[in-house]
C-alpha cells in the first residue's frame, strides 16, 4: 500500500518518529491502530450509555430528546479537538 501526504504531514510524521526513535512508517501504523481502537471504543460506550437510558421491562419510558441531545453534544463537544 502507498500513502501519499502533503508536505506538513510529512514534517510531522518525520519530528514524531525522530522524537519517538522509530520509523515513519512505524508512526503511521500506530496513528492507524489508535484511530481504530479508540473509534471502536467510543461506538461501544456511545451505545452502552444509550442503552443505559432505556429501563427494563414495562416501565421502560423514552428519554427526553432535548436532554439526550444536550447531553450527546456536551459529550462530543468535550472529545473533539
Amino acid at each position: 500500500m502507498q500513502v501519499l501526504v502533503d508536505d506538513e504531514r510529512f514534517r510531522r510524521l518525520e519530528a514524531e518518529a525522530a522524537a519517538a526513535g522509530s520509523s515513519v512508517a512505524s508512526v503511521v501504523r500506530m496513528a492507524i491502530d489508535e484511530h481504530f481502537l479508540a473509534n471502536r471504543d467510543s461506538r461501544a460506550d456511545a451505545g452502552r450509555q444509550l442503552m443505559a437510558e432505556f429501563g427494563d421491562g414495562d416501565e421502560a419510558t423514552e428519554p427526553d430528546w432535548v436532554e439526550s441531545k444536550t447531553a450527546l453534544m456536551h459529550d462530543l463537544d468535550a472529545k473533539l479537538p
